[in-house]
């Protein structure tokens, strides 16, 4: 599947690879990366950074980091998450992430089914993360930046396990909601939050 998504763009001299991550959780922002990879330095093993375990994603977002031509990262924070809604707020993060390459893509792949408006032709992948090893590298970058970020967020706001569920639904963080409360970092449109509030 990559080699045919390559192909058809040949005429693309530097492609962009798009991925979110962080529209599920209840609390902290949602977070995307945008990656030009080098072909003439590539990197092995490019997979879904949801298949990979913690120690793997960091080694590769080093290597990424290192070998890419250019990287970036975009965010919307909660209360545009808030005020947007998750879906316009991942769109714009990811404007964001591809608006901070240096230099700029001729063309943009973005992981999912739609797209945000960008400067250049962009297509939507499918599973994208797991078949285009640029998605794939972008899938990695903005995991492990929200990742550390969570962890820095747990030392702020103790008590709810940021660092252990990252902010997502679990029962320990629905749990530590109802006896701690709703904090400034937590999604107040989301249902889970919304009932406490």
């Amino acid at each position: 599947m990559e080699q045919e998504t390559l192909n058809y763009h040949r005429i693309a001299k530097l492609v962009a690879g798009v991925d979110e991550v962080g529209r599920g959780p209840l609390a902290g922002p949602v977070v995307t990366a945008a990656v030009i990879l080098d072909e003439q330095n590539p990197i092995d093993g490019l997979t879904d950074s949801k298949k990979l375990s913690e120690h793997q994603r960091e080694e590769f977002a080093k290597e990424i980091k290192q070998k890419a031509i250019a990287w970036s990262l975009g965010r919307a924070e909660v209360h545009e998450i808030d005020d947007i809604n998750i879906l316009q707020a991942t769109l714009l993060a990811m404007q964001r992430a591809v608006a901070g390459l240096t230099p700029k893509p001729d063309y943009v792949l973005v992981d999912g089914n739609r797209c945000p408006k960008f400067y250049c032709p962009a297509e939507a992948i499918i599973k994208g993360d797991l078949h285009v090893s640029v998605i794939s590298a972008a899938s990695i970058i903005a995991k492990v930046a929200r990742d550390q970020e969570m962890q820095q967020l747990d030392s702020q706001y103790p008590g709810y396990g940021l660092h252990s569920h990252k902010g997502y639904p679990t029962k320990q963080h629905i749990a530590a909601l109802e006896e701690l409360g709703v904090t400034p970092i937590h999604r107040r449109s989301y249902g889970p939050v919304k009932k406490l509030l």
